[in-house]
């Protein structure tokens, strides 16, 4: 798994950048909810080698709300959390949020 940190809005043009060259994934996780626990686990569980390239952007919104307000304006998704999105040449190309959040649903999108 290549994770990353997302800490800054600043990265979301880094994010972009990588985006253009195959797909990248957010992961916006609360700290304080059980929902997002889970969800954060089924992630790690099921991440394997066909993902082994996808860069996952880790975002702990309670500590990084700038940035969580700015990954909203900047790709036009409205916030929750759990979330996570599949950006794409720089567009969310899929989101989901809750107990909507599975690794198969990401495999099928990912290079498809």
């Amino acid at each position: 798994m290549i994770r990353r940190e997302l800490q800054d809005p600043s990265q979301l043009e880094e994010i972009d950048q990588i985006s253009a060259e195959g797909q990248v994934v957010i992961f916006k996780h609360s700290t304080r909810c059980p929902i997002s626990a889970m969800a954060w686990r089924r992630v790690n569980d099921g991440w394997d080698d066909e993902l082994a390239e996808t860069p996952l952007y880790f975002l702990d919104l309670l500590r990084f709300r700038e940035t969580s307000q700015a990954v909203s304006v900047h790709y036009g998704v409205q916030h929750e959390s759990p979330q996570i999105l599949l950006v794409e040449n720089g567009r969310v190309v899929y989101q989901t949020s809750h107990n909507g959040i599975n690794v198969k649903d990401i495999k099928g999108l990912i290079d498809a």
